[in-house]
């Protein structure tokens, strides 16, 4: 069983920052890509920021300048640094891995995380 556990989220004013941190746990024999998804109510979940096992990364034009995506993967950890926040940010924030299990061999899954709420007041 793999889960991933989400912490960071908040309530800041427009302009502040947070930090978002998604820990995956269990049987894990390797994690591909890992990322940021967000869902605003009434909208569509929405790529935010992905990062590959090898450091590549891809993210919304959105958030580019604003936010940095980085993992740390000794911990299976991912990290979104949200700074200059702004009201239209405000969303669920969900954390999402592709990850090798061994439940299916070698093919990955996709896992996700139960979500974090995120809310800049203006």
């Amino acid at each position: 069983q793999v889960q991933l556990v989400e912490s960071g989220g908040g309530l800041v004013q427009a302009g502040g920052s947070l930090r978002l941190s998604c820990a995956a746990s269990g049987s894990i024999l390797r994690i591909n890509g890992m990322g940021w998804y967000r869902q605003a109510p009434g909208k569509q979940r929405e790529l935010v920021a992905a990062i590959t096992s090898g450091g590549s990364i891809n993210s919304a034009d959105s958030v580019k300048g604003r936010f940095t995506i980085s993992r740390e993967n000794a911990k299976n950890t991912v990290f979104l640094q949200m700074n200059s926040l702004k009201p239209e940010d405000t969303a669920v924030y969900y954390c999402n891995a592709q990850i090798v299990s061994g439940i299916r061999g070698f093919l990955e899954d996709d896992y996700w995380g139960q979500g974090t709420q995120v809310t800049v007041s203006s």
